[in-house]
């Protein structure tokens, strides 16, 4: 059966992709964002996952405004990432594990979420950039099932739903039949707002309580409705529910490996947690 090794979320400001193009990682802007993934690769090198599941919120490149899924599944044999207009170099294209990804779909299917099948995907800087914060030489060494959930197009799925959607997720894991060890990642976040009267709102104490509770409390931001959530976190920063999404793969119980968070990269809050199953 496959097992689930851990959960890692992360952000994914389009700019990390300019500093890693630009080998910034030392940069004062920088280093201390760049400083907090050592220990992830390391942990990584050990557990040595054969899958990730990604949950991701799409920019507009896969989907735009007039056809915007709420959730939707990756099924296709790879996902190669394409020009969004920021300038980042196009990476080596991801392997898919369409096995795993028909096996979720089914079973999310089976638990009455209405996902929307992709047997053909491109990927942009929501799946991309924490790749390659993950694994910088950008040799790939897991399969990749990218989940998007819509941050974008009102009206939003709730954090609660995503949540539920994660936990379902970890059941359908713990439930394939092929022995992989199956790492899954969220991204994007934390509070940010990149447009209107709030431009560059940072909610730094929100976000300190949010990453705490993703250890011991993690339902905690599913008391708060969506329009509770840009209030407190900006209008991009709502993108904390793939946060969810991931922790609740995990399961109700999970242990801190590490955490790093810093502001502001790109008006930007940043965070990176690293959790194993309790």
């Amino acid at each position: 059966m496959a097992t689930i090794v851990g959960t890692i979320t992360t952000s994914h400001v389009p700019a990390i992709g300019g500093a890693i193009a630009k080998g910034l990682q030392s940069d004062p802007y920088w280093k201390p964002f760049f400083d907090g993934f050592p220990p992830v690769r390391h942990w990584l090198k050990e557990v040595k996952p054969d899958v990730a599941v990604v949950f991701y919120n799409d920019h507009g490149l896969n989907f735009f405004l007039d056809k915007m899924p709420t959730f939707a599944v990756g099924a296709a044999p790879e996902y190669r990432n394409a020009d969004e207009g920021w300038g980042i170099p196009q990476l080596p294209p991801l392997q898919g594990d369409q096995a795993l990804s028909w096996h979720l779909i089914e079973s999310l299917v089976g638990e009455d979420f209405d996902v929307t099948t992709c047997q053909e995907m491109v990927i942009d800087h929501g799946v991309s950039l924490p790749m390659a914060l993950l694994w910088p030489d950008q040799r790939w060494p897991v399969r990749v099932v990218p989940i998007c959930i819509n941050t974008v197009q009102h009206p939003l799925p709730s954090a609660q739903r995503c949540y539920k959607l994660g936990a379902a997720v970890g059941r359908a894991i713990g439930s394939w039949s092929e022995d992989a060890r199956v790492l899954v990642v969220g991204t994007g976040g934390l509070s940010h707002q990149l447009d209107g009267e709030r431009a560059g709102f940072i909610n730094k104490s929100f976000d300190e309580r949010f990453m705490a509770s993703l250890v011991d409390d993690p339902e905690w931001a599913t008391r708060y409705s969506i329009p509770e959530l840009v209030r407190l976190t900006g209008t991009q920063g709502v993108e904390l529910v793939m946060w969810l999404a991931a922790r609740a793969a995990l399961g109700p119980l999970a242990r801190k490996r590490h955490s790093n968070y810093h502001i502001p990269i790109s008006n930007t809050a940043s965070g990176v947690m690293l959790l194993e199953p309790a």
